[in-house]
């Protein structure tokens, strides 16, 4: 009987193991390096931010709970160096607050609240990226979209968190990509490209595990010599794709948006595009 009950209870040790957020980690990372897995990747826009102000640790939490792969941020640096999470130049939109965040100090920008999508103004102040990071970490991939021409301060929060292995760096501007690299080689990278020949110049250049790309030179061309070269190739759903989803029409939308095999979908509806992948075991 006590031997019965030791089997259950290592049993039940290691579900509770396989299923730790940890291992489901380990596993997204394995699959974002597998371009053959056959499984999709969500990356949840400014953070799953519906319902959420976007680039908010409560819209991390949310991504990191409806199981997002990615969680997509934008960063600034103050003018005391400290690096923070803000989308666009001036921070009128998205907090109480006005003007280009790096014009303030730290401890000026934290006396700011953020807003939520409709305006409504919440108690969150603008995040650290490091606050971000040492959320995310062991939990969700972190896709850096640079914002700022300051990228020392943003490479030395990645040193400090230890989450390399898990952020990647993201701009149409190459040159800014090469700075990361001399300051952190180790650096994985998702060039932008606009067009087949710059993608084919990407690979070469930054042997990158993901390419960003869009719809208007997306073919299976394209793909298969992006999935060639062992890389990943992302795709946004933000615009109208989103909007069709937001209408009840996500059967249409997903269909464009994999036709030629992309398999990183970046979205302002993950929760919908998750569920959807789920249901056609393209996200288990």
């Amino acid at each position: 009987m006590k031997r019965h009950l030791l089997m259950l209870n290592l049993l039940l040790l290691l579900s509770l193991l396989a299923f730790s957020p940890e291992n489901n980690f380990e596993k997204t990372l394995a699959k974002f390096h597998d371009t053959n897995s056959g499984y999709i990747l969500v990356a949840a826009h400014r953070s799953a931010h519906n319902g959420h102000p976007e680039n908010s640790l409560s819209a991390l939490k949310h991504a990191i709970e409806i199981g997002a792969d990615i969680a997509e941020l934008d960063v600034k640096v103050t003018k005391d160096s400290v690096v923070v999470l803000m989308h666009d130049g001036k921070i009128n939109r998205t907090t109480n607050g006005k003007g280009n965040p790096e014009d303030y100090t730290y401890s000026e920008l934290r006396t700011f609240r953020l807003k939520m999508p409709d305006g409504t103004l919440t108690d969150e102040p603008i995040p650290t990226f490091e606050e971000f990071l040492n959320l995310a970490k062991g939990h969700i991939m972190i896709d850096i979209d640079i914002k700022t021409g300051n990228l020392k301060p943003v490479v030395d929060v990645v040193k400090k968190t230890k989450t390399q292995s898990q952020v990647f760096y993201f701009d149409d501007d190459y040159e800014s990509l090469e700075t990361v690299r001399s300051l952190d080689p180790g650096s994985m990278f998702m060039p932008r490209a606009h067009t087949f020949h710059e993608a084919d110049s990407a690979l070469i250049r930054f042997s990158p595990p993901v390419i960003h790309i869009d719809e208007t030179f997306y073919t299976f061309e394209l793909t298969s010599l992006i999935n060639s070269k062992k890389a990943r190739v992302w795709i946004n759903a933000l615009g109208d794709p989103d909007k069709q989803i937001r209408k009840g029409a996500i059967e249409k939308s997903m269909n464009n948006l994999l036709i030629n095999h992309a398999n990183i979908i970046q979205t302002d509806e993950p929760e919908k595009i998750l569920n959807y992948l789920r249901s056609k075991g393209l996200h288990d």
